[in-house]
């Protein structure tokens, strides 16, 4: 079944972006809103300062669920204009941080930065991406677009215990906790270059 939603939201011009997948909107509620609710609260204890998140640039990877990359489609060529069309919009507006949503979110930001080797849709397990979350912030540098890879989903079954203990090292610490700490650590330490505060 395809789905179609609004395509984006936010404005072009904020230096947060989230990419979502059509197939998982929901992801900027369950997913982002705790863990915004942990990097708002780091940075206001810390530097007293709130992020204004009322403009965040919000988009679907692609205009319809039915073009989500899967053994069927695989990368087809409406998803690679799709990719174009972002990698248009990224060297125009120069995002500060794109945060992604899962697998396909993700392998589609590496396309669109032309990243190698090219993964398919399932390559992106859970212990895969906390690598490359790792990664992103370990290489943090607010003078290019930091691509930010966050679970899709992290409550469900018993894969909640297991994505926890692959993405965090001690089971107490909370996914929403941990990641949240660990943006607000690098927006703090790039306050000056951040500008995108609450006046």
């Amino acid at each position: 079944m395809k789905t179609t939603l609004a395509r984006e939201s936010g404005e072009r011009s904020d230096p947060i972006w989230l990419l979502v997948n059509p197939k998982h909107p929901a992801v900027r509620y369950y997913i982002w809103t705790p863990v915004l609710a942990v990097i708002q609260d780091k940075v206001f204890r810390d530097i007293h300062k709130r992020i204004d998140t009322d403009n965040i640039f919000i988009r679907n990877v692609v205009r319809e669920s039915g073009l989500v990359a899967n053994t069927l489609n695989w990368w087809g060529a409406d998803v690679e204009a799709e990719i174009e069309a972002f990698r248009e919009l990224v060297l125009e507006h120069k995002p500060k941080i794109i945060v992604t949503f899962g697998a396909f979110p993700y392998e589609f930001m590496r396309r669109v930065y032309e990243l190698q080797p090219l993964k398919g849709p399932k390559y992106w397990s859970t212990a895969r991406l906390k690598e490359e979350f790792e990664g992103s912030i370990e290489n943090f540098d607010m003078s290019q677009t930091n691509r930010i890879p966050l679970l899709r989903r992290v409550v469900e079954s018993g894969k909640f215990i297991e994505g926890h203990n692959y993405f965090c090292e001690e089971l107490v610490e909370n996914y929403f906790y941990y990641v949240g700490t660990k943006i607000a650590e690098k927006i703090i330490e790039n306050q000056d270059d951040f500008n995108n505060w609450v006046k």
